[in-house]
């Protein structure tokens, strides 16, 4: 179900395939603009203020392109990244990456965090969910076979919980749907308080 008297223009700043089918299961209408910002995080800078920042300027960044003259618009940026004793761990940059990171997560417990933001001509709003996720041992041979594929190349921590990762997480504590991404009901609550920005906006 789609919301068909949608009162404002919605994007998603981001080509995630996850993030457009959760944002389209919360019954959306939206365009997708992908954002193409520096993702390096600062010196000394902490997970939650690093997601925040890199989905605002997602969102900020995609605004940026929208004529002033509609006041109706709504940017949806997000960013998500695995931690693991305070390191930030990104998108693997290859195979041999992708097991060093999956090999400091195996039996262990670690955080998802996403930071999500909506931006409008009056303003920007944003927050971050976390969700702790946990992993069982990793027999090395399931690990062998998994980074041989391409599955964890293009995921922060190297793994999707919706995909063959799966079967090392007995328990999560938080928002399934942040683990893939997409808080959908933190999202819901930022784009109705962005719509109510719009709509008191003369």
């Amino acid at each position: 179900m789609t919301h068909t008297t949608q009162p404002f223009r919605l994007i998603l700043a981001s080509a995630s395939p996850r993030r457009r089918e959760l944002l389209a299961q919360a019954g959306y209408a939206f365009d997708i603009e992908a954002a193409e910002i520096d993702e390096t995080p600062h010196t000394n800078e902490l997970p939650a203020a690093y997601v925040k920042r890199l989905a605002e300027e997602k969102a900020a960044a995609i605004l940026a392109k929208q004529s002033t003259s509609h006041s109706d618009v709504i940017v949806l940026g997000a960013d998500t990244t695995v931690v693991c004793d305070n390191e930030i761990l990104a998108k693997p940059d290859d195979a041999a990456h992708a097991k060093l990171m999956l090999r400091k997560l195996s039996g262990r417990t670690h955080e998802v965090l996403t930071g999500i933001a909506a931006a409008t001509h009056a303003g920007i709003s944003s927050a971050v969910e976390t969700t702790e996720v946990v992993f069982s041992e990793i027999p090395e041979a399931e690990l062998d076979r998994y980074c041989a594929t391409h599955e964890p190349l293009d995921k922060a921590g190297a793994y999707g919980i919706q995909g063959y990762a799966a079967r090392w997480i007995p328990r999560i504590d938080g928002d399934y749907f942040n683990v893939m991404g997409l808080p959908i009901a933190r999202v819901v609550r930022l784009i109705d308080e962005a719509a109510a920005e719009i709509s008191d906006t003369p």
